[in-house]
């Protein structure tokens, strides 16, 4: 009687996951995040007189904890065994934790103001972070399980973040409309607390159909659990965890300044009311979806190694035009560049942190997705230390301390804060990009053997559940 298994043909993802309903993921998760960036600053800062040196100095502190508890959220998501797969318990769970997280973080009460105001900014941030750290974790680590394949890859990655640049449309472009005018105005914090709470619904509603939607490849779960200090020590002596992540970090980095200031340029630097912001965030993120499948024909021509290091170069070049724009229009125009190079490293940054954990599993035979990826996330959780500092200097320099006293350069600070920083950033990531050596994908023999084992432990678990 012929194998069944070894006549099958492979399919390309895990079967019963089609690719637009991981993707989606994205979307759930991206919103709450993407809103308490960038808005955190002109809500605490500009609103509530949150002085830009404490605002710093917590921002260091809660980045700390929060790249410490990345790793020990993906090594517990490693560890997990259950009916319900590895990383399904922990996206329903984490979901309504960030949503309520993200409305206790907008809903501080006017009267705080010295320790009270920032004791509820802290936790509420360090809370936030973590429930995101633990969606993160978990969404992220089922793109290399869920589609082997570098080509399915990338165009499920290229779909994910198309979701994600529509969460961006709402919970950038969108919210100071929002904040400011329709639920709200720009002196008052009625208007955040009424958009996070529509916000938080949504969010949790489209990532729980997410997590219900994905199947796990069962055969993961098979393998022994991994050791957390014996894995975290193969992965630091893996020098391209060191190279990559911190390339890697130097985009993420400069792209939270860009949601961290971009409300406040507007304000500052064009002089404009903060609504106005809609329309340069919205040409930002409209240009970036049509960069996508751009991009993605460049990975399948060129590769992704190629196209990320061409990606880093376009974006860090994009924030020189953006720093000599004085009004609306040359703004937007500055802003069409941006949303280019942005959409590159979109297409490209994940491909490249996914050939680093295909190779790590094909070295060592465990799959630890969720802890290789959170220990990649310690680089990018850092991030808030740069904004913090970034955001502290301008006091140093500018004489920009708060909304209450915002100094006589407010509008040169914000210039600085959104364009010079990233620039440098970017520029130091696309001098490490052509210089690091990027892993090979897999190859198509690999992946077909995977694909194969696969189907007969699924096939298994049902036969296991039937009986």
């Amino acid at each position: 009687m012929t194998d069944r298994a070894a006549t099958t043909p492979a399919p390309d993802t895990t079967p019963g996951t089609p690719p637009w309903r991981y993707a989606v993921g994205m979307f759930g998760t991206s919103i709450p995040i993407n809103m308490i960036k960038g808005s955190m600053i002109l809500y605490y800062v500009d609103i509530l007189g949150l002085d830009v040196r404490v605002y710093g100095a917590v921002m260091i502190v809660y980045a700390v904890i929060d790249a410490i508890d990345n790793p020990v959220l993906g090594f517990l998501s490693d560890r997990t065994r259950t009916r319900w797969g590895r990383r399904r318990p922990w996206l329903v769970v984490g979901a309504p934790l960030l949503a309520a997280s993200m409305i206790g973080f907008f809903s501080a009460p006017t009267s705080l103001d010295g320790l009270a105001l920032v004791a509820w900014f802290a936790v509420f941030a360090i809370l936030c972070e973590a429930f995101d750290s633990m969606l993160n974790a978990n969404y992220g680590a089922l793109l290399p399980e869920l589609f082997p394949r570098e080509r399915n890859r990338a165009v499920a990655n290229s779909l994910r973040q198309a979701f994600q640049l529509v969460a961006l449309v709402l919970s950038l472009a969108v919210t100071p409309l929002l904040t400011t005018s329709v639920f709200g105005t720009e002196d008052t914090t009625t208007g955040f607390t009424t958009t996070a709470i529509i916000y938080g619904v949504i969010a949790v509603a489209v990532i729980l159909f997410m997590a219900f939607s994905a199947k796990e490849n069962p055969r993961y779960a098979t393998h022994e659990r991994p050791r957390f200090f014996a894995t975290l020590l193969t992965i630091v002596r893996n020098p391209r965890f060191w190279s990559i992540g911190v390339a890697g970090a130097c985009y993420a980095s400069a792209m939270a300044l860009v949601l961290a200031g971009l409300q406040l340029y507007v304000r500052y630097s064009l002089g404009l009311p903060v609504a106005n912001a809609l329309y340069l965030q919205g040409a930002v993120i409209l240009c970036s979806v049509g960069g996508l499948a751009v991009w993605t024909r460049v990975v399948r021509r060129k590769g992704a190694a190629f196209t990320w290091r061409l990606a880093f170069v376009v974006l860090a070049v994009s924030f020189v035009p953006l720093f000599f724009a004085n009004d609306l229009v040359t703004a937007l125009l500055a802003g069409v560049l941006v949303g280019i190079g942005y959409s590159g490293m979109l297409a490209t940054n994940d491909l490249i942190v996914a050939r680093v954990l295909d190779d790590d599993a094909r070295r060592h035979g465990q799959h630890r997705e969720g802890l290789f990826l959170s220990a990649f996330g310690f680089f990018g959780r850092l991030n808030g230390i740069i904004t913090g500092l970034a955001l502290a200097s301008l006091g140093v320099f500018f004489g920009y301390y708060s909304g209450d006293d915002p100094g006589t350069q407010a509008d040169v600070a914000y210039r600085v804060y959104l364009c010079v920083y990233p620039f440098v950033l970017c520029s130091i990531g696309a001098v490490l990009a052509r210089f690091i050596r990027v892993p090979e994908g897999l190859s198509e023999s690999e992946v077909d053997a995977t694909a194969t084992v696969a189907q007969a432990a699924a096939r298994a678990a049902d036969d296991d559940t039937v009986r």
